[in-house]
């Protein structure tokens, strides 16, 4: 299981508000920074029990917002028509970014999920759109790239049985083998465009047992995975300058505040 976050610090700091708000009675509510995630199945599924987003909801706990924006069944070319409105010119940016697409984008051609499948030179330049949008939005943002993970070949032989029944003529539509490239092709796409990567591809593998301890049907993640996942991003977040244990709360906490005069601890 994931390991749970820091905790708050008891410093009372000023509150981020929107543009334009005066901070009044009857203005709009003070602000968290927001950490957005996007990406596929992995990122949608990440708020499940166990799962890594939950995780790093809990790690910055009342020190950012975590927005899953996360589309199962998703590949990079698909994404293109959404980052125009998931991250907007003309809202406040998020203070980071994880992109973590590929699983879909390395679908085989002439298997049963070919309608995913994007060209791996495709899916870099795709990458490089995204990237280059968000680098619009904000020139501060953390950007990190998330490679997709491995495939268990034989946890997606015994998932289709489970959905499908015994046919003797199916065929994986996924490989660890594709997936390595294209996990490959992003990092190259971190490394020109000096944006953070976690590669999930390689480091999953480095453990004994990867296969049944980090995939749950050979594709998605199991507690275990998800515990990996946000351990690599928290790590990579705090390489960036944002560790929750010395960002600000966005209210004083409970045991700051005046309890004769508590309109003091909120001035």
């Amino acid at each position: 299981m994931a390991t749970p976050g820091s905790r708050p610090s008891t410093t009372a700091t000023p509150v981020r508000r929107l543009a334009g708000t005066s901070g009044e009675a009857g203005s709009q509510e003070a602000l968290r920074p927001r950490l957005v995630l996007f990406g596929d199945s992995i990122t949608e599924w990440s708020f499940r029990p166990g799962g890594w987003g939950a995780a790093l909801a809990d790690t910055y706990s009342r020190k950012a917002d975590v927005v899953v924006r996360g589309y199962s069944g998703y590949n990079t070319r698909w994404a293109l028509f959404l980052m125009r409105r998931v991250f907007s010119l003309d809202g406040l940016p998020p203070v980071a970014t994880t992109v973590f697409f590929g699983a879909n984008d390395a679908a085989l051609l002439g298997r049963s999920c070919e309608r995913n499948h994007v060209p791996v030179v495709e899916f870099k330049e795709n990458l490089r759109a995204i990237v280059n949008h968000l680098k619009v939005c904000s020139k501060s943002m953390v950007i990190l790239l998330i490679t997709p993970p491995p495939v268990d070949k034989d946890g997606r032989e015994r998932f289709a049985r489970s959905l499908y029944g015994y046919n003797p003529s199916w065929l994986p539509e996924r490989t660890n083998e594709m997936a390595g490239v294209y996990a490959g092709k992003c990092i190259e796409l971190a490394k020109e465009m000096g944006v953070h990567c976690v590669d999930i591809w390689s480091k999953m593998q480095a453990v004994e047992g990867w296969q049944k301890l980090y995939l749950s049907d050979g594709l998605h993640l199991t507690p275990e995975g998800n515990a990996l996942v946000h351990k690599e991003v928290v790590g990579t977040l705090r390489g960036a300058r944002l560790r929750a244990e010395v960002m600000p709360l966005d209210f004083p906490h409970h045991s700051k505040i005046d309890a004769i005069h508590q309109e003091r601890s909120f001035q």
